[in-house]
């Protein structure tokens, strides 16, 4: 529920909204990756807020490859204040732990960092790019968010993942159709450790892949024994097993013991499929777990 529920839902309506919720929160840090939702809300902020809005990234091993070039090039197109951030979320037990939680970790380290920077970035409120369809996700980013006072304006605004991207078309954002590209870490099966080589590794076959193959959209899950579980989407299947030799040879080259191909393609959120189901009913929306 929203306090907008019941009033005009045209697309022009909702962004007015927004655009009143971050005039509301005064002097605005945006936590921006660069995908479709915190870009929207960025933009969002720069027109609402001005000079007062600033756009943090957080860097660390869990950024896959190109995603802070494509982060940076976003905000000076948009024109707001761009800050950069090195979290540590590796060093922290319960993210490496990666049991299903562990989005809650990272994105506590990230909201601590800015809290810590306050008078630095001069901001008052700190928003993130959560939009009504997150709720049913398994999000566990958010209960962190909550925990330190974190807006999601688009969420409040009544904006569905839908409406973020005609938003984004509309306002001429590059990243209107793009896929989504949660981090590196969501991409090891809840219970292997999170380390820096295992999701640099992840990265790299991630990269092998859609250069040999044009991929847009697919996902290299890392399971137990080091099992490179690779999603594309069903079209592109034929294509990897006619030249499976050279997959095979490439992923093992990087330190996958065993590949395999999922002949279910390629599905957004597929590991949390193991995931207790009163884990997944009570967990906040929020964060990306994919």
């Amino acid at each position: 529920m929203t306090e907008f529920d019941g009033v005009d839902d045209t697309l022009d309506a909702k962004r007015e909204r927004l655009l009143e919720l971050l005039r509301r929160c005064g002097r605005v840090a945006v936590a921006f990756s660069g995908g479709v939702d915190s870009t929207v809300v960025a933009k969002a902020a720069q027109l609402a807020c001005g000079d007062e809005a600033v756009a943090v990234t957080a860097v660390s091993p869990s950024l896959a490859s190109g995603e802070l070039e494509t982060a940076r090039e976003l905000a000076e197109q948009i024109g707001i204040r761009h800050v950069i951030i090195r979290t540590e979320e590796f060093s922290q037990s319960g993210y490496i732990a990666n049991a299903g939680n562990r989005c809650y970790f990272c994105k506590s380290e990230l909201y601590t960092q800015v809290e810590q920077r306050r008078e630095e970035l001069q901001v008052d409120t700190v928003v993130n790019g959560a939009n009504l369809d997150d709720q049913g996700d398994h999000r566990p980013g958010m209960q962190a968010a909550k925990e330190r006072s974190v807006r999601s304006p688009l969420l409040e605004a009544g904006l569905t993942k839908a409406d973020v991207r005609a938003l984004a078309r509309m306002w001429g954002l590059p990243v209107w159709d793009k896929p989504a590209s949660p981090c590196l870490s969501s991409r090891i099966a809840y219970g292997v450790e999170v380390t820096p080589e295992r999701v640099r590794r992840v990265d790299d076959a991630e990269r092998f892949l859609r250069e040999t193959f044009g991929l847009r959209e697919l996902r290299v899950r890392l399971e137990a024994n080091e099992l490179g579980r690779i999603e594309v989407p069903l079209e592109s299947l034929p294509a990897l097993i006619e030249r499976r030799a050279d997959v095979v040879e490439h992923l093992t080259s990087l330190g996958f013991r065993y590949v395999t191909l999922d002949l279910e393609g390629f599905r957004s959120g597929s590991l949390n499929a193991v995931l207790p189901v009163e884990q997944l009913s009570l967990t906040m929306p929020g964060s990306s777990s994919d």
